[in-house]
């Protein structure tokens, strides 16, 4: 009885702790959305925070970081200001609303918050750099530079900041003084690439032509994806009559952008000059598509078609350019000889009976011109100049390489996330969810028998699936589920039989590892195995919980070793319960693959694909596993039956892998 009446008081603890434990899970939890790229989730828990207790900082901080990643950078900047008003002395606090009022254009405000921070850090490069970066772009250049000494003084080996000074000398147009201190660049870092695109500048300034070909081709191999270069090396390369090598620049734009007007219209105009007529239609094709009223690409796309024996489009191409330009003789002797060679006479009369009289009105006197609202329709990009029809275009005004290249501004916060997707590459685990499985190319639908059962017997207030893809939680999905575990505590007060409690608690377990509030999971699951020690789904979810807890703790540098092993024992203990279970071997065979035990994940992996050969992500990460172990072509093998099965992703780790 005593027992009986510990658990249920145990299991109402979470409802009577102190409001300051709540609000700490509630920020942990929001930390570990953070962690998990749930930004909408963690923004949730750190609103609840903040309702309960909106005199704490660490909420409103960390729900600044939520909504920087989530580029609502005037929410952050506001979140941080906040916070900074409850504890001016986090600089961490400064450094992020900088970055949010550089984001937003506020250069100024964003070097007030440099300049607090580097009073508390006057060491930080990244404070330097980005306050120098802001009065770059406010044109400060004075200050810039001044900024720029401190930075070389205190880091005499960062090129960057050699690289920066020489663009400000450039701008200001001292091309003597820039080429001095990209000197410097190169002695340090042969391999920047601000250096190189900063030395092209000087060069295409110049007009040497040559030594701005080697420049950019430095750059682009460099920094493979930048547009900009490629365009300016197709020009410098015309300007030394290399028309092989423009082609290529432009056919590399095309493949980095697709639907580049310059790439397509200027590759046109030098497949028109090699007799590459066809193919020159197609470029214009595009262009036309993109902008049906381009009068120089009609007119180029008319030539063509006129040349190439399509007359009827060429006649349409034609009539468009005379519609909008009444008085283009060129284009109406040239629909007249469309016209004639197709028999149809009338209308070629009528189009050279229309040029005799303009002949005959010019004669006496009478021309029509260009009015000036007709000059003002015309489209900017280019002038509309029929004799200048099959020339290079260019921009109206003409886009030099930036002497200073665009910035990223350095940040702990920038690529901090995406750089630990890149390092843990395997299929997350499968666990317990309110969410269905969803695999978008395959029609495959998780089914346990253990699952299946809790919902028939329980009839739970929510319909418990396996999940291990679950979509980032909607506001709404969000609320939802708080909802749920809200109500699910009222009936676990109101409950009074121990084994009802037992299916109310691990609900609501759910419910917390669905808004990923692992510690308030790991309490209730916890419970759960006080009541009933044989509950193989407490276990299962309970070793779920822990790993992912696990891992954000690794994440801030705390020691996870010994909750390694309370992981393991419960998976251990829920395969004893449900030998039949496959994701629980594949859970298990994460967590010895994080391991680094190779061939032990290979084995679980393999256990639960005899047990459902439709679980693709134990292909993919038996395939990983493989891989790491050697086995290159059966791991290449797995991971193209994981791609078959609904994975697309697995394609991309086959190329990386794949021999």
């Amino acid at each position: 009885m005593m027992r009986r009446l510990f658990i249920a008081l145990f299991a109402l603890l979470p409802l009577t702790m102190s409001a300051q434990f709540n609000v700490d899970r509630l920020i942990m939890s929001g930390r570990s959305a953070l962690y998990y790229e749930d930004y909408v989730l963690a923004i949730q828990h750190f609103n609840r925070a903040i309702m309960s207790k909106p005199y704490l900082y660490e909420p409103w901080f960390y729900r600044g970081v939520a909504k920087y990643y989530l580029d609502d950078f005037v929410g952050a900047e506001s979140d941080c200001s906040e916070a900074i008003k409850l504890n001016p002395y986090i600089t961490g606090m400064y450094e992020l609303r900088g970055l949010c009022r550089i984001r937003i254009k506020r250069y100024e405000d964003a070097i007030a918050d440099y300049d607090r921070a580097l009073r508390d850090e006057p060491s930080s490069q990244n404070f330097w750099v980005n306050r120098m970066l802001c009065r770059v772009e406010l044109k400060d250049y004075e200050h810039a530079q001044l900024d720029l000494d401190t930075i070389i003084q205190k880091w005499s080996t960062f090129a960057r900041a050699y690289s920066i000074k020489a663009g400000i000398c450039l701008i200001q147009k001292d091309t003597l003084e820039a080429a001095k201190w990209l000197d410097h660049v190169n002695e340090l870092d042969p391999y920047d690439w601000e250096a190189w695109l900063t030395r092209a500048n000087i060069s295409l300034s110049r007009k040497q032509w040559l030594d701005a070909d080697k420049q950019l081709s430095e750059v682009i191999h460099l920094k493979p994806k930048m547009v900009g270069c490629y365009l300016n090396r197709a020009l410098v390369r015309l300007n030394v009559n290399n028309l092989r090598g423009a082609m290529a620049d432009y056919d590399a734009v095309l493949e980095i952008d697709p639907d580049n007007f310059m790439a397509h219209y200027n590759r046109g105009i030098l497949r028109v000059q090699v007799g590459d007529d066809n193919r020159a239609i197609e470029d214009f094709d595009f262009i036309v598509k993109m902008e049906p009223n381009n009068i120089m690409a009609l007119y180029n796309r008319a030539v063509l078609l006129h040349k190439t024996g399509n007359l009827r489009r060429a006649i349409q191409d034609y009539s468009k350019i005379i519609d909008q330009f009444p008085n283009f003789w060129v284009g109406l002797s040239a629909r007249a000889e469309c016209y004639r060679r197709l028999g149809m006479t009338n209308q070629a009369e009528l189009d050279e009976f229309r040029i005799v009289k303009a002949q005959m009105e010019k004669h006496v006197g009478i021309q029509p011109r260009w009015s000036r609202a007709k000059v003002v329709q015309t489209r900017k990009r280019s002038e509309i100049d029929f004799s200048k029809y099959n020339q290079i275009v260019v921009e109206d005004e003409e886009e030099e390489l930036p002497a200073i290249a665009e910035q990223e501004y350095a940040s702990v916060y920038r690529g901090k996330v995406q750089n630990r997707k890149i390092e843990v590459d395997n299929m997350p685990m499968y666990h317990l969810s309110f969410i269905r499985y969803n695999n978008v190319l395959k029609p495959f639908q998780v089914f346990d028998a253990a699952v299946e059962n809790f919902n028939q017997k329980t009839r739970p207030l929510h319909t418990v699936y396996v999940n291990c893809n679950p979509n980032s939680l909607t506001e709404q999905q969000s609320k939802a589920v708080f909802a749920v575990a809200d109500t699910l505590s009222n009936d676990l007060a109101a409950a009074t039989d121990v084994q009802l409690q037992k299916n109310i608690l691990l609900q609501r377990a759910v419910a917390y590892m669905v808004v990923q509030n692992y510690g308030e999971a790991v309490d209730d699951l916890n419970t759960c195995l006080e009541i009933d020690p044989q509950m193989a789904l407490a276990y299962w979810q309970r070793g779920v919980c822990l790993a992912m807890q696990n891992e954000f703790n690794a994440s801030q540098g705390v020691n996870s070793e010994i909750r390694v092993a309370s992981v393991v024992y419960d998976f251990d203990k829920a395969i004893s319960l449900m030998p039949d279970n496959p994701f629980v071997y594949y859970d298990r065979g994460n967590i010895r693959l994080a391991a680094e035990e190779y061939q032990q994940a290979i084995d679980d992996y393999t256990k639960c694909l005899e047990l459902n050969a439709n679980v693709a992500e134990a292909y993919y990460n038996r395939g990983l596993a493989r891989v790491k172990a050697g086995q290159q072509e059966e791991g290449v093998a797995d991971l193209s039956k994981a791609g078959e099965l609904g994975l697309y992703s697995a394609y991309g780790m086959i190329k990386k892998y794949a021999k």
